[in-house]
């Protein structure tokens, strides 16, 4: 129990940036993602997959839909049983209202909200689509999410008020940037060999990197061009921070 993909866990991506051809570049020549369109769905939306797996999709930032200087990121769903009910414990316990409930098609309903600290985050309720479903192991995958931020102790206490039970897929560490406080959430992907990724970064000539640590052992933070951040952890095993 506790994967991502299940109730009450992250369950899904989306890639925002307003150079959709670099980010696919970028993350295709580290991480081994895949970028295509998919023709099954009326959109054409474009999906992101690993080893086969859909990990999430690509949103263009210059759609009118977005506000003019909204900058890149990546936007992650967390499943539960009632995005309404959902909403209510989270605005009740200090978050703020972004996106009202409504129905994605026949995929599911969803919200957007910003906790006390400044972390986006959006609750979905899955009908026909429910998200991750990925293989233990899968390298590049999703293992975990992060919450980067000061307030480690108020965030646990606000997820658990708004969900009714703790993360189990999901670490709190302290935010590297000191020139900006607000909490985010961010991605922890696993990687077989973790220089490797380091090399291809160097290689590709575009994007950052800077070693770390969890659990006493060595892990990435990895940014690319666009400023999207997430976290390259070692496969064996894939522990928490």
């Amino acid at each position: 129990m506790g994967d991502l993909g299940e109730l009450h866990e992250f369950c899904w991506m989306d890639l925002k940036t307003h150079d959709i051809p670099g980010a696919a570049a970028f993350f295709s020549a580290v991480l081994d993602w895949q970028f295509a369109v998919d023709e099954n769905d009326w959109r054409r939306a474009i999906k992101i997959t690993v080893d086969g797996c859909p990990i999430g999709t690509v949103s263009d930032l210059a759609d009118p839909i977005y506000p003019p200087g909204t900058a890149a990121h990546l936007a992650y769903y967390i499943r539960v049983d009632d995005v309404d009910h959902r909403v209510e414990l989270a605005t009740a316990n200090g978050a703020q209202l972004v996106l009202a409930p409504f129905d994605a098609g026949d995929q599911g309903r969803m919200a957007t909200l910003i906790d006390p600290d400044g972390a986006v985050f959006s609750l979905w309720q899955a009908n026909r689509f429910s998200g991750w479903r990925i293989p233990p192991q899968t390298a590049y995958a999703p293992q975990r999410m992060v919450l980067a931020g000061a307030r480690h102790r108020r965030a646990e206490d606000f997820y658990r008020q708004v969900l009714g039970t703790g993360f189990a897929r999901s670490d709190y560490r302290t935010a590297t940037e000191s020139a900006d406080s607000t909490a985010r959430w961010e991605l922890a992907v696993a990687a077989k060999d973790l220089r490797m990724v380091a090399a291809r970064v160097r290689d590709h000539g575009r994007g950052a990197f800077a070693w770390s640590e969890h659990a006493g052992r060595p892990c990435l933070h990895l940014e690319s061009p666009q400023g999207l951040t997430l976290w390259i952890l070692s496969l064996d095993p894939p522990v928490g921070f």
